[in-house]
């Protein structure tokens, strides 16, 4: 999430799927305004995770498009929206039953 908005993502919301679905744990959801920042977006996530915490995606989702891209981290999976797609599969919905995590704001 602070990857995300150190790239200003809007919209950010941390989604808490534990015991709702078998296949993640957390989505994170956020909108870049253009192409351009939801590829910046992305590639910030994956450098953090990488030199944070070691780890690499194990699939990259929609990158060149850039319209939703999806990095999928296992028990965390990072979408990434143009306000439209985001509008269009409203991810919220589909999974209105998850918890929202509230995130205290950055120090």
């Amino acid at each position: 999430m602070r990857a995300a908005e150190s790239k200003q993502a809007t919209d950010i919301k941390v989604l808490d799927l534990t015991g709702i679905t078998s296949f993640a744990d957390f989505f994170v959801i956020c909108n870049g305004n253009n192409q351009r920042q939801v590829q910046a977006i992305a590639d910030e996530v994956g450098l953090r995770l990488k030199r944070e915490a070691g780890e690499l995606p194990i699939s990259l989702e929609g990158y060149n498009q850039a319209e939703w891209v999806l990095s999928d981290y296992g028990d965390l999976l990072v979408h990434i929206f143009s306000p439209k797609a985001r509008d269009y599969y409203n991810l919220e919905r589909l999974w209105r039953t998850a918890r929202v995590v509230e995130i205290p704001p950055a120090q």
